[in-house]
């Protein structure tokens, strides 16, 4: 822009010079076209008298020259006159004011005689004075180009500006930022052009909507059950495997396996539309239920078998959901062939950290198994006594301990590296745990969701931030090393959080640009309207945007260049074991190849193996995190 601004002055002072050029040159070339016109005019009367005294010597010379001569020198306004004949005066005439600026004309009339002309007349353009019409006209000529030098230069300008636009316009493009240039279509000129850039940019914003939503159906047709819109069979073990890895489950939490009984052969005495019916109203009332559980999943294993997974939940909280997920089977209206005391039967299996998934399938299917023998419809728990005693706390003496923690500064930082394809460290994420009375440290997929219960998630992540900024990041001797702190929902939803990070955020500028902000994708797709002020004001702020969890649900990708993230993590479920499967390779390839020519950056979370790393490097993954580089580690 600065270049275009400095080429449209330099343009308009090269054309007004042109002009003043011009007008200068025509000025002189009229004036001295006047001096050479009056001077010759003079030159004419020097020599009209010349012929008249030839004449008066060959023809009239008995007639005094003082009789007709005075007269014409006088109205020549000669002011001296002097006619010679063998050196001596025949004539002279002397007028009677002498003024400057003169010209002297001197010449031989006839040789014979030796007879000499010397005559003395005023500069020739000294004799012509202007009148009042002249000036007048004159005037109106140098008013007429003044006004046209000044229309040209203002429609020159108008014009340029247009260019200005254009150049504006082409420059957002080039940074990317498509959205701004079509919001900004200005005046440019030439019209055509401008009309031309805004067609394109609405082209690709639509082939980029269509990319989105093919990414959205290549995603659906992979891990959706086509009948009801949630997961398939394979969504639950991608999902399963992140929640698991080589040492069994990494969180608490509880399985659920609900089957309609005999929902097949109910299916051959009613019409397909009413069991199409029956089914989505039962999924969609307990995706109501499940709306309340963070990270909850729900897929679909057979045609009449259904698995709830919700991780970090306590047992107490886990038999009230198995009670409303009953409630709610029992709510439906089924046909009228059909009796529903004995339809619904739901298998609970309590899990707890180091469990193998496999262990947990088979405790499901053994629990549905037990409440199939009930006789009627119910849900029953495998019992095996595995219930973690920490997370079994109750609420008060959770919120006594977390506030405690609070208030002591009990939260322990630890750092895990995120590393790039050439094996240098990107930046570091930040995890925490609490250390307790016993110097016991408690990890967070124990402490979170009860901080999460008790309203303190804001008071922590504030806590880890302020360990960033005044421990890690006040290292004078290190300038580049960056660090990302995850945010919940609660906490960007919190005006009083929101206002604090702001204002630490201007005091802190100076760090601000090596700090990363990431938001979980399931938040960000939910929540976009709620959030979208609040991430804009980060990022303006000069810290990064980050969405994690990427590909743990089937949505539409469009959301990542709407709120403007710069990176984005792949959810663990989509890099497990990504080398052995075609359709994680097939997502990852198209959400890079939607990712064209924008600056945002893809990395992969929970990357345990050599296999998998490569097969990320592959595809285009630019960095990675995972057990394969680096355990998380303790900072402060």
């Amino acid at each position: 822009m600065k270049l275009t601004r400095l080429l449209t002055r330099k343009l308009t002072g090269f054309w007004l010079l042109s002009l003043a050029a011009v007008a200068f040159i025509f000025l002189l070339t009229a004036l001295v076209s006047f001096a050479q016109l009056t001077y010759k005019f003079q030159q004419q009367k020097v020599s009209e008298i010349e012929s008249m005294l030839v004449h008066h010597y060959e023809h009239d010379s008995d007639r005094d020259l003082s009789s007709w001569l005075p007269s014409i020198l006088a109205a020549y306004k000669a002011s001296k006159f002097q006619l010679l004949e063998n050196g001596q005066v025949v004539y002279e005439y002397q007028a009677d004011a002498a003024d400057k600026g003169h010209v002297t004309y001197e010449s031989v009339l006839i040789k014979d005689r030796h007879l000499k002309l010397s005559m003395t007349l005023p500069q020739p353009f000294q004799m012509y004075d202007l009148s009042w019409y002249e000036l007048l006209i004159l005037s109106g000529g140098i008013i007429s180009v003044a006004f046209f030098v000044r229309f040209g230069h203002q429609w020159l300008s108008v014009q340029l500006v247009g260019i200005e636009d254009l150049a504006a316009r082409s420059k957002l493009i080039l940074n990317n930022e498509y959205e701004q240039a079509l919001a900004e279509k200005g005046h440019g000129k030439p019209r055509m052009i401008n009309r031309a850039l805004t067609h394109m940019l609405l082209e690709l914003d639509d082939a980029q909507k269509q990319r989105a939503r093919f990414d959205q159906f290549i995603r659906s047709n992979t891990f959706l059950d086509p009948e009801t819109g949630i997961g398939n069979r394979l969504f639950l073990k991608n999902r399963l495997d992140a929640l698991s890895n080589d040492r069994g489950m990494m969180a608490p939490g509880v399985m659920f396996l609900l089957e309609m009984e005999d929902l097949d052969l109910l299916q051959q005495e009613v019409a397909d539309e009413s069991i199409d019916a029956l089914l989505l109203q039962t999924i969609n009332d307990i995706n109501q239920i499940l709306d309340t559980q963070a990270n909850s999943i729900f897929a679909r294993r057979s045609y009449n078998q259904f698995a709830i997974v919700v991780p970090q939940i306590s047992l107490k909280d886990a038999e009230k959901l198995a009670v409303k997920l009953l409630k709610v089977c029992l709510s439906q209206a089924l046909p009228t062939t059909q009796n529903s005391d004995d339809f619904y039967h739901i298998g609970v299996a309590y899990f707890k950290v180091g469990e193998s998934k496999e262990q947990l399938l088979d405790e499901s299917e053994r629990a549905l198994r037990a409440a199939q023998f009930q006789g009627s419809s119910g849900w029953f728990m495998y019992d095996k006594g595995a219930v973690d005693e920490e997370f079994a706390k109750g609420s008060v003496r959770w919120r006594s301990f977390l506030e405690y923690a609070l208030v002591n500064r009990r939260l322990v930082v630890f750092s895990q590296p995120v590393v790039d394809s050439d094996m240098e460290t990107h930046h570091f994420e930040i995890s925490s745990r609490i250390r307790d009375n016993q110097d016991n440290l408690i990890r967070a997929t124990l402490y979170i969701p009860m901080a999460i219960k008790c309203g303190l998630t804001p008071q922590f992540e504030r806590q880890v931030i302020e360990t960033v900024l005044f421990d890690l990041l006040n290292d004078r001797s290190d300038t580049t090393t960056r660090y990302s702190v995850n945010l919940s929902l609660d906490t960007l939803l919190s005006r009083a959080f929101i206002r604090w990070l702001k204002t630490t955020l201007l005091e802190y500028r100076h760090l601000t640009s090596r700090l990363i902000f990431e938001v979980n994708e399931d938040i960000v797709v939910h929540h976009r309207e709620q959030l979208k002020d609040h991430l804009d004001m980060i990022r303006k702020m000069g810290a990064s945007l980050c969405v994690d969890r990427v590909g743990q649900e089937v949505v539409s990708t469009q959301y990542i260049q709407e709120c403007h993230f710069d990176l984005i993590k792949l959810h663990r479920s989509i890099v497990r074991q990504i080398h052995l499967r075609q359709e994680n390779q097939l997502f990852v390839r198209s959400l890079i190849g939607g990712l064209y020519r924008t600056d945002v950056q893809v990395f992969a979370d929970g990357v345990e193996s050599f296999e998998e790393w490569q097969t990320l490097k592959i595809l285009g993954v630019s960095a990675g995190q995972g057990s394969i580089f680096s355990d998380p580690i303790e900072e402060i």
